[in-house]
């Protein structure tokens, strides 16, 4: 009788921890899915943060970097010339805007540094 009673125990923990495991994956799953936007956006921060528009979230100050910053946008202008031809119209119009925005503030601060 014993033995009944331990396999009954264990099969309800192993249905309880792969119910837990099946949770945690699907909260995690959106976080996951890496796509070229999510990389795109996050170079763009990145950019954006080394140009003292963002805070940076490490220091949770306000810091500028302009090496940092025009060596993001050069990566992002590559980027843009390997990509050409194999994104879809959103990502385009996206990877267009922010490269454009990026630019144009990387040249606004050199300007207002001088």
């Amino acid at each position: 009788m014993k033995g009944d009673v331990k396999k009954k125990i264990d099969e309800e923990w192993k249905t309880q921890v792969e119910k837990e495991r099946q949770e945690a994956d699907e909260k995690n799953e959106a976080f996951h899915q890496t796509t070229f936007t999510i990389f795109l956006s996050s170079l763009s921060m990145q950019a954006m943060i080394a140009l003292g528009k963002l805070e940076n979230p490490l220091t949770r100050k306000i810091e500028k970097n302009y090496e940092q910053a025009r060596f993001l946008i050069d990566t992002l202008g590559i980027l843009k010339e390997k990509t050409k031809g194999n994104l879809t119209p959103d990502e385009e119009t996206l990877f267009n805007e922010s490269l454009f925005n990026l630019r144009m503030i990387y040249v606004q601060e050199k300007e207002g540094a001088r």
